[in-house]
Order: structure tokens, then C-alpha cells, then sequence
């Protein structure tokens, strides 16, 4: 049975210098204890409260990929730790969605998803309705893609649902590194990537609008969707967050900056989900501000990864995030 790999925590002080650093939060992420400190721990089986409605993950077919690369996917925890999620809940809630690796995985019954981001949410909504037309339009831009196409196509306006959504998965197996980022008109400004794959072998369309199905597409914030989970749900929160393992420098999310008071925010709102027996389950940097964030309220393990995002190949390596939950 996959394990958590548990870093050992090192005190935090509770000093004025260390208040002041929630201020640079965005800027300031420290490194972890040295890997000799390691040590391992079962994950044990976890359950709802009593008399709260669960139903199990769908599974049964396998796990779907997201068609989407997304800089702080979760494709790496999916890999290694999903054995740890809890085997029945109810609705399966996730305010952040980006490529939604967690959510192709569990394939769950009910799944409320949400993003800030309008156009992403958009893009799996069309695939839902009308993942043919998507389909078709991607074949297109397959045949047509060459450096000058990926700039012309980065600045049109498609006007049907289906054009604007091929465009955006375009855009993103396309652009450096399947960065999403945008200047201060909201308008995408990544430079071209390296890949020339537009249409994947690993695409399934078909399934992954069938998939989607089984969900409710809002563009939110994260509060009001996290105030929907009720007893038995499954909150699934991966905030924004830079850490040492990135370095690609880039703070924004969607169009605004996601500092220390949103993340305080939702520390809030994930605890009091949890107060209405939520079962909830965040990620985020590992830091001495975030380990203090959520210490008196949820347990918190430091998880090993890969690093996929970085300006060079040199720079990537193995790193830690903290896995924070309320079992």
C-alpha cells in the first residue's frame, strides 16, 4: 500500500520577525529539513462521521489523464499517494481545478469543480457538450502549427464555445512549459514551448466528457464552493502557491495576486468545512508560515516530488510539498 514520505517538522518561532514574514509570503518559501530526517508512516483506512451520505469513487474503468499540463498539477500525487484519500465520501468538491488530475483519477459520482479562471472552466464545459467540434478544431491547429500560427493563434478571439476551448488546450500543449499566465488586460502572453504534439496519443475525448458529466462547472471563487460542501463531501483544495522547487517566478493566478490573506481565507473556510464534517485534503508549500497556518487544525505530512517546472532541466530535482488533512 503506497505510503506517505514524512518529513519531520522543525519547530516554527512564534516571534515578531516571523509575523513580519507573512507579509513577503509570496516571496520567501524555505527549504526543508535534510532528507536524513525522513521517515515513513501508514496511511490509515478513514471514514465519515456517522450518519453522513457517502458514496464510492468511480474507478472502475481506470484512471483518466487530464488533457491539460498544468504548473502545479497533481499528476505526480495521483501517481504516488492516491491510496491515501479516503475510499467513500460524498460529493467530490475541488475549488482549484486546473488540469483536474485528481479529479480524472477518482472519477467520482457527484463533483462540484471551480476555478477563478473563466476560460478554463469554459474550456471543460465545452468539452462536455461538445468534445467533437473540440476535437476537430485541434486537428486543424495540428496541421497548421509552426512558430508564427502559435503567436496568430494567441492573439484571435474564436467566437463559438468549441474554437475558444481548442484554442486554450492548443495554447497549453503548446506554450512554454503548459505555463498559464497573463498580463494585466487578462490577455495569455506565454511565449511558444518547445513541443510540437497538438493532438496526443493519450487523448480520449469521448471519456472524458462522459466523465464530466458527473460534474458541475462553476467559475469562483473558492469560498462560496467550499461553503456548498455539507457532511461526507471530500474538499480537494490546491491553492496557488510558489515554491523552491518552481523557480519560474511567476505569482499570478488568473488575473490577481493569491497572497497571505487568501491563504488565510482559506485556512478559514477549510476549517470550518471541516467543523460540518467535511473530509478535507489541501496541498500546499512546505514553509514554516504554512506549517503554522493549519498546525492546531489538521494534520500535516511533507510528501517528496519531482520538480516539472523550471527554466532548465538542471534546475528540476526532488523536493517536498505538505499534504494537509483533517484525518
Amino acid at each position: 500500500m503506497p505510503r506517505f514520505g514524512l518529513i519531520q517538522e522543525t519547530p516554527v518561532s512564534h516571534n515578531a520577525q516571523s509575523d513580519q514574514n507573512s507579509v513577503v509570503y509570496c516571496k520567501l518559501i524555505e527549504r526543508l529539513p535534510s532528507h536524513e530526517h525522513v521517515h515513513r508512516q501508514e496511511k490509515l483506512p478513514w471514514s465519515a462521521p456517522a450518519g453522513c451520505p457517502t458514496v464510492n469513487a468511480v474507478r472502475a474503468t481506470g484512471p483518466r489523464l487530464p488533457f491539460l499540463k498544468w504548473a502545479g498539477g497533481k499528476r505526480w500525487f495521483v501517481n504516488q499517494y492516491i491510496d491515501t484519500i479516503p475510499v467513500s465520501f460524498g460529493r467530490y468538491i475541488e475549488p482549484f481545478l486546473g488540469s483536474g488530475a485528481l479529479f480524472f483519477a477518482l472519477q467520482p459520482r457527484q463533483a462540484i469543480l471551480s476555478d477563478l479562471n473563466g476560460d478554463l472552466i469554459d474550456t471543460f464545459s465545452a468539452i462536455r457538450e461538445n468534445w467533437k467540434e473540440v476535437v476537430s478544431v485541434l486537428r486543424k491547429y495540428q496541421t497548421l502549427h509552426s512558430n508564427e500560427f502559435y503567436y496568430r493563434a494567441r492573439s484571435s478571439q474564436p467566437k463559438s464555445a468549441h474554437a475558444r476551448a481548442a484554442k486554450f488546450i492548443y495554447l497549453n500543449r503548446t506554450c512554454w512549459n503548459g505555463l498559464y499566465r497573463v498580463n494585466k488586460r487578462g490577455q495569455f502572453n506565454v511565449p511558444i514551448g518547445t513541443r510540437q504534439s497538438v493532438v496526443l496519443s493519450t487523448d480520449d475525448f469521448r471519456e472524458i466528457s462522459t466523465t464530466l458529466r458527473h460534474a458541475t462547472l462553476i467559475a469562483s471563487d473558492f469560498d462560496p464552493i467550499i461553503r456548498q460542501a455539507r457532511c461526507g463531501d471530500l474538499v480537494f483544495a490546491d491553492p496557488p502557491y510558489v515554491t523552491a522547487h518552481s523557480q519560474n517566478g511567476f505569482l499570478k493566478y488568473n488575473e490577481k495576486l493569491f497572497c497571505w490573506d487568501d491563504q488565510v481565507r482559506l485556512r478559514d473556510s477549510l476549517r470550518e468545512a471541516k467543523g460540518r464534517g467535511v473530509q478535507v485534503l489541501s496541498t500546499n508549500a512546505d514553509c514554516p508560515l504554512i506549517r503554522r497556518l493549519y498546525g492546531n487544525d489538521f494534520t500535516i505530512r511533507a510528501v517528496k516530488r519531482s520538480s516539472a517546472i523550471a527554466s532548465s532541466a538542471e534546475r528540476r530535482g526532488v523536493s517536498t510539498e505538505l499534504v494537509i488533512t483533517s484525518w
